[in-house]
């Protein structure tokens, strides 16, 4: 065995995930640096400064839901890249390297479970998912989680995280705005609750539709909530707009939200109004 191969023997492995640069985290509130498992464990918000990071869903489902008691809705089919179309990249090519990376079929993932003995259906939009667009597969799965309440007689709760449709479904993906508003409509009429959680960022045709449809409205401390850019609006109205424009905190403030929630305190928060809602719901049918 050569001199080098007995150096390169010597030295232990390292994986990945354990190198210095995967084991820190930059905060974007403050930008100090926080052990990347220290961040993880406290569901990814800064222990320094408060701020809320985005999260996906399975650790969204395993913060809210009763331990063991949650499972994963079945992924709607859909057709996928129907109007053939091409940037850049292929669309397809788009879906799968997004596929890939985060290990699910598209941007809203559902899943049922109980909240403190609760049941309920919760959808969590993932921005890592080319951005929490909204395109048909968004609005099958937002059906399909509407459904999923109705059938077991529980509210269905919505995660936001978009920047808005998804360009390369086109006009298709436009029409998911009043195919969803239909899905609200029969929660309703089921007399069902429909919470909306706005998190960090949501915007465009998902603001302008189910984010801002539901019964109770809560959002996450300091995420920006918009349906168009602020560069556009100032350019439009010729004003420069508060610094606080566009977040959870001026939302509350004009009455557009109605409670702004640390993601700590999200469990027991939404355990508490879904038993009144439920409460409120039995009452009124007897």
């Amino acid at each position: 065995m050569s001199w080098l191969n007995r150096v390169r023997n010597a030295i232990p492995f390292v994986a990945k995930r354990e190198t210095s640069e995967h084991l820190w985290h930059k905060c974007k509130g403050c930008g100090e640096m926080v052990f990347l498992k220290e961040y993880e464990d406290n569901q990814n918000v800064c222990p320094n400064c408060g701020h809320h990071g985005r999260i996906r869903p399975e650790p969204r489902f395993e913060a809210l839901f009763d331990k063991g008691s949650w499972k994963m809705l079945p992924t709607p089919m859909v057709r996928e890249d129907p109007l053939k179309f091409r940037d850049s990249k292929r669309y397809v090519d788009r879906l799968k390297q997004a596929r890939q990376a985060t290990g699910e079929s598209d941007a809203l993932i559902n899943a049922i479970g109980e909240i403190e003995k609760q049941k309920a259906v919760i959808g969590v939009q993932d921005f890592a998912f080319m951005g929490g667009s909204m395109g048909l597969g968004v609005g099958e799965a937002f059906i399909l989680g509407t459904k999923a309440a109705i059938e077991n007689d529980c509210p269905y709760i919505i995660f936001t995280a978009s920047g808005g449709a998804r360009m390369q479904e086109g006009i298709l993906s436009l029409m998911q705005m009043p195919k969803m508003t239909v899905g609200v409509e029969r929660l309703k009429a089921a007399g069902l609750p429909y919470i909306v959680v706005l998190t960090d960022p949501t915007s465009g045709g998902v603001m302008a539709s189910y984010a801002l449809l539901g019964d109770l409205h809560l959002a996450e401390p300091g995420a920006t909530l918009a349906f168009t850019g602020r560069r556009v609006i100032e350019n439009t109205i010729r004003e420069k707009l508060p610094d606080d424009f566009q977040t959870s905190e001026y939302l509350l403030d004009h009455g557009m939200v109605d409670m702004i929630v640390d993601r700590h305190d999200l469990r027991e928060r939404l355990s508490t109004l879904i038993g009144y809602l439920m409460a409120n719901r039995q009452d009124k049918a007897a």
